[in-house]
């Protein structure tokens, strides 16, 4: 569904100041006004469409949701009870010699414009916020709590949020009620938080699981050795069998992330490197032609 843009309504430009708003409306209240239309049923749909954007723009907070989300969205927030509610063109009407409750009571179907129209508020849930939260690889391994800072209906809000450990990316998290008010007593919605994990320079992650790459040397992986490789929890000696093949994974069974929601975690793979030199001295390279001829 299409909605009008307030702004072209009044015939005024977006930003405009509040004595612009009202200097626009009277001008246009008394060219369309039923009492100087009488029988014109396009001149009192003006007048209704007029009266429906002066009563948004003239309301700081209404206005100010209009101009966050515009006209589509407002009007997903906001029915015609909540548009009109708290308006009073009394005073405006009385300066420009004209009544009040008779016409609105007619053209509005019974709202009592002396007060302001009164209509029986509906409830309406208040909207859902999302917004991206960024943590590091070993704040996801570990769990974390973060300070996040949001506007709520145009105030700044902070708030603390428990990270669980062994999230992944992209997760979701939910604050319940954290998000725009409700109208009339309903209730506010929720603030939703996409986590959004950092790389990591010596991991990845391949679910639960852990990778890293260690290189070792051509003679290493032939005759065997022990190395040093990093885990979550600090570094970890590990024994290289004698003639592993480049590419072959060692597994550390738990050493990986934390399964979520519970007390287990993935396991840790090693991938195996061989390293080949891009130069060589004399005596390596004799050595070398030895073992070839030696049937290596």
């Amino acid at each position: 569904m299409d909605y009008k843009d307030y702004y072209q309504t009044l015939g005024i430009k977006k930003g405009a100041s509040s004595e612009e708003i009202k200097k626009a409306y009277r001008k246009l209240a008394v060219k369309y006004h039923p009492d100087k239309n009488p029988g014109n049923k396009d001149a009192e749909e003006k007048f209704k469409e007029i009266n429906e954007a002066y009563a948004v723009l003239s309301d700081p907070q209404k206005k100010q949701q209009y101009d966050q989300f515009g006209s589509t969205g407002f009007h997903q927030r906001f029915s015609q009870e909540d548009i009109f509610r708290g308006f009073d063109v009394g005073d405006i009407f009385k300066d420009l010699g004209f009544g009040t409750e008779d016409i609105f009571s007619r053209i509005f179907a019974g709202g009592n414009f002396q007060q302001g129209p009164r209509f029986k508020a509906r409830k309406r849930r208040g909207e859902d916020f999302t917004m991206d939260m960024n943590i590091s690889f070993r704040e996801a391994a570990q769990g974390v709590e973060k300070r996040v800072a949001y506007i709520r209906d145009g105030v700044r809000e902070e708030l603390s949020v428990k990270v669980p450990a062994g999230i992944a990316n992209d997760s979701k998290l939910r604050v319940a009620g954290k998000g725009g008010q409700g109208t009339a007593e309903g209730p506010a919605g929720d603030l939703y938080l996409t986590v959004k994990v950092g790389a990591d320079p010596v991991f990845t992650r391949e679910e639960d699981d852990i990778v890293v790459e260690r290189a070792i040397r051509f003679s290493e992986a032939a005759l065997g050795t022990s190395i040093e490789v990093p885990t979550l929890d600090g570094n970890k000696r590990i024994k290289i069998p004698a003639g592993i093949q480049p590419g072959t994974k060692i597994r550390l069974k738990g050493f990986g992330f934390p399964h979520l929601g519970k007390n287990t975690r993935g396991d840790l793979y090693v991938r195996i490197v061989v390293t080949v030199p891009e130069s060589l001295t004399e005596s390596q390279k004799k050595l070398l032609k030895e073992l070839v001829a030696a049937g290596l």
